[in-house]
């Protein structure tokens, strides 16, 4: 699709991948950027930028995908749909319930509208973790569904509706399952921060960075702003059907992601060790990217080093605004 000239719905496009995309797409010279998001992760600071151009705007019904209705208004006059909405891993460990209403029920209502609408296009915020622990490295897109976690559980089915409604309905898809993303805007506040927030606050206050595990435990760190990208390469793609892994295809353990961090931040490594007695968790993913550099022409441009400056400095920034 040509972005030129057309109207894009962003769905969660307050969250840390949407609002990026965000970002890229109004370097497309794009007629019109509509946000549709609750705030529950998202923020309006994280599209303070964005909003500064007339071309994005926030919908004012109201961001709910469980409310049909609302969310069918959202798509009027519009070409094509990024849904990134979702609870995250371990919010839909705690709470399965609303993992499937959010996720798999508002995913369904997400895929309904967009067939009523006669949406051109639909892309899709799957996840590695669909695949559960690596059986072979890297993992492919033919790698079998392997996941035990709720999280995993409410992708695949998001998958699987795609796939249905592909081909009863002809709408066009792109689904991208992430590796480990991480980046400016991540989630820092609540139960959830993530891994290497953790271990940057833990080096903060010179205590001792915890691995839950021996530290090999290795994953594919891929930036946000190369997440961003692969959706403006997806949309903008002729694919009309398809899942891809979105990844470095480098493998990064623990160990190796703590010390990088003290690495950066000039600080002497102290690092402990704790058996990993965390179900939801896998121990090793790492993507092919074969597929996605070949028909979406995605290669990752961030390295880790690079990205993982970048997220400390946005840190050091929010954390100092926090203290005013």
């Amino acid at each position: 699709m040509i972005l030129k000239n057309k109207k894009f719905l962003v769905i969660g496009g307050a969250g840390l991948i949407g609002s990026h995309t965000v970002d890229l797409l109004l370097r497309e010279n794009i007629k019109e950027i509509i946000v549709f998001d609750n705030f529950f992760r998202g923020s309006t600071e994280n599209l303070s930028e964005a909003l500064k151009n007339p071309k994005v705007k926030i919908f004012d019904h109201g961001g709910d995908i469980l409310q049909k209705d609302i969310l069918e208004k959202s798509m009027s006059r519009v070409d094509g749909v990024f849904h990134f909405a979702a609870l995250w891993l371990l919010q839909c460990h705690e709470y399965p319930e609303s993992a499937f209403k959010t996720n798999i029920e508002g995913t369904f209502n997400i895929l309904n509208c967009c067939m009523k609408k006669k949406i051109k296009k639909l892309i899709f915020s799957s996840s590695a973790s669909v695949y559960g622990d690596a059986e072979e490295e890297p993992m492919t897109e033919k790698h079998p569904f392997n996941s035990k976690n709720f999280y995993g559980a409410t992708k695949i089915c998001g998958e699987s509706m795609l796939n249905a409604f592909h081909h009863r309905y002809d709408l066009n898809f792109v689904g991208l399952r992430y590796m480990n993303v991480y980046g400016p805007r991540q989630d820092y506040s609540g139960a959830y921060v993530a891994v290497i927030m953790r271990m940057l606050d833990a080096i903060d206050k010179n205590e001792h960075v915890t691995i839950f595990g021996d530290g090999s435990e290795s994953f594919d760190f891929i930036s946000v702003k190369d997440c961003a990208r692969s959706n403006i390469l997806a949309m903008s793609s002729d694919i009309k059907k398809g899942f891809y892994n979105v990844g470095t295809g480098k493998k990064t353990s623990l160990l190796n992601l703590a010390e990088t961090l003290y690495d950066l931040v000039g600080k002497k490594k102290k690092i402990k060790f704790k058996k990993n007695f965390n179900r939801t968790l896998v121990k090793n993913r790492i993507g092919s990217v074969k597929k996605a550099e070949l028909d979406l022409k995605f290669i990752s441009k961030v390295g880790l080093a690079e990205g993982l400056k970048d997220l400390i400095t946005w840190r050091e920034k929010k954390l100092k605004k926090v203290k005013k």
